[in-house]
C-alpha cells in the first residue's frame, strides 16, 4: 500500500514538474531546480468569477496558470477597474511580491474555470535560498514583464482613446483575431464601454476593421494607424 502511495506522489510530482518546465519563468531552470519547485507546487483549482487575491492582501505565494485565462486588473477610488493584462495559461500570476516582500499589487480574477498550482511564499524563497541561479533566472523573466507593464501604462495614459484602440488593435501580430469584450477593452484602456463601442463602430463603417461575432479583421493597416497617431 505505502509503494503504492509512493508511486502516487512520484507521478503526481512528475506532471508538476512537466508542466513547470512549459512556464515562460521557469524556462531556464535546471532540471533539479524544477523538481525542488515541484515538490512544494500544491493543486488549486477557482470557477469563473473567482478570485484568486485581491489588490492590497499579503503575498501568499506564487500561482502557476495550468488551465483557463486570468484578469489582471486595479480598482478606482470610484470602483472603476482597469484591466492591466489578460494572461492564458500556461503562466504566472504574481512574481514580484515574492521578491520585493510587498503585498500584491493588483488583484487577479478568474474569467474561465482555472486549474492552478500554488507555491507558497516561504516554500519559494527556501528554494532560492537552496540554488541561488534561481533567483536571478526568475527575476531576469520578471524584468521583461516589468517592460510591458510599463507599455500598458503608456497605453493608458498617452493620447486620446481613439488613438489608444487603434494601436491595441495593430499591436495585434494577426490580422484576424478573437477581441475580448467591450467591457474588457474598455478596463484596459482605461475608459467605459460607451465609449469604446462608438470608435468601434466608427472604425468599422469606415472600413478599418471587420467585425464578425468576436472575430475582429484589420482591413486597412494603413487608415488604423493613421487614427493611432492623429
Amino acid at each position: 500500500m505505502d509503494t503504492d502511495k509512493t508511486a502516487l506522489q512520484s507521478w503526481i510530482v512528475a506532471l508538476k514538474h512537466q508542466f513547470l518546465a512549459q512556464i515562460q519563468l521557469f524556462g531556464s531552470l535546471s532540471e533539479t531546480e524544477l523538481q525542488a519547485l515541484s515538490q512544494r507546487a500544491v493543486e488549486r483549482r477557482f470557477a469563473a468569477g473567482d478570485m484568486l487575491f485581491w489588490e492590497g492582501e499579503p503575498c501568499a505565494g506564487i500561482f502557476l496558470i495550468l488551465q483557463g485565462r486570468v484578469k489582471i486588473f486595479k480598482t478606482s477610488a470610484a470602483g472603476r477597474e482597469m484591466m492591466l493584462s489578460l494572461e492564458t495559461a500556461p503562466t504566472t500570476v504574481a512574481e514580484l511580491p515574492l521578491f520585493d516582500g510587498g503585498p500584491y499589487p493588483a488583484s487577479v480574477r478568474a474569467v474561465d474555470a482555472v486549474q492552478s498550482y500554488f507555491i507558497n511564499k516561504s516554500d519559494f524563497q527556501q528554494v532560492c535560498r537552496q540554488y541561488p541561479d534561481v533567483a536571478l533566472k526568475v527575476l531576469a523573466v520578471v524584468g521583461k514583464r516589468l517592460r510591458q507593464l510599463v507599455s500598458v501604462v503608456e497605453s493608458m495614459t498617452f493620447g486620446s482613446v481613439t488613438q489608444r484602440l487603434a494601436k491595441m488593435l495593430l499591436d495585434h501580430a494577426d490580422p484576424e483575431f478573437d477581441m475580448v469584450t467591450h467591457q474588457e477593452l474598455a478596463s484596459r484602456l482605461g475608459t467605459v464601454r460607451e465609449v469604446v463601442s462608438r470608435n468601434l463602430a466608427r472604425f468599422r463603417a469606415e472600413g478599418l476593421i471587420q467585425i464578425q461575432g468576436h472575430r475582429v479583421q484589420v482591413l486597412d493597416r494603413e487608415g488604423l494607424a493613421k487614427e493611432a497617431q492623429e
